[in-house]
């Protein structure tokens, strides 16, 4: 048990470590957003032969495409690494609580991409673990912190679909803007989401551990 507790308290950290870069890299990316939002809106400067007056915009172009390429796949890597996270606690719920996991493991790369599933599956899935952790006379499914915690994460996802939509569909400098603004908001979604991702990891890591070490050996 304290070699499998060392375990599970070290891909926690992992976990939060993971969610923090992501929360930072995001956050880098919504300053590039900012910036080019920020060039977009200046006065144009007087043209130059060697079209040094351009410069400002693809520089912020650059930066702006390059963090969104990292973030892409660092979107990835923090999936794979909750979905990890989540198969660990699916383990400890099957000690504590086996008969009320509803979902196959199957759910945790199903819940990310079967559409209308996606949008409740893994809820329900975090659910159960939650349910597990809790002694067995006060067993409920749900709570407050995962509800906020979902909401967050279905928000960041469709406004970040949506922006993304528009700054692919965006002709001129007026609609490019608009689009960077959506960008500026679902990038302050993504870092509450991944903000309350870790808050939910730590404290189910902590209760499941706990609901474990005081289950009776079968």
């Amino acid at each position: 048990m304290g070699r499998a507790a060392g375990a599970l308290g070290g891909l926690t950290r992992w976990t939060c470590v993971v969610l923090a870069a992501y929360a930072m890299l995001t956050a880098a990316a919504g300053v590039a957003a900012w910036h080019k939002y920020q060039v977009l809106h200046a006065p144009p400067l007087p043209a130059q032969p060697d079209g040094s007056d351009a410069l400002p915009l693809l520089n912020a172009d650059m930066w702006f495409g390059n963090l969104r390429g990292w973030w892409n796949g660092a979107t990835l890597v923090t999936v794979l690494v909750f979905s990890i996270w989540m198969s660990r606690m699916r383990d400890l719920a099957e000690l504590a609580w086996p008969e009320g996991q509803r979902r196959s493991r199957a759910w945790l790369f199903l819940g990310w991409v079967v559409p209308v599933a996606d949008v409740f599956v893994l809820k329900m899935f975090v659910n159960d673990l939650w349910a597990a952790a809790r002694p067995a006379a006060r067993r409920e499914r749900g709570h407050p912190l995962l509800t906020c915690w979902w909401l967050s994460v279905l928000a960041a996802g469709a406004t970040g679909a949506s922006a993304l939509s528009a700054l692919n569909h965006a002709h001129n400098a007026d609609q490019t803007s608009q689009a960077l603004q959506q960008v500026m908001e679902s990038d302050l979604l993504y870092v509450c989401a991944a903000a309350l991702s870790a808050a939910v990891v730590r404290q189910l890591s902590g209760q499941l551990k706990q609901a474990v070490q005081v289950t009776p050996a079968s």
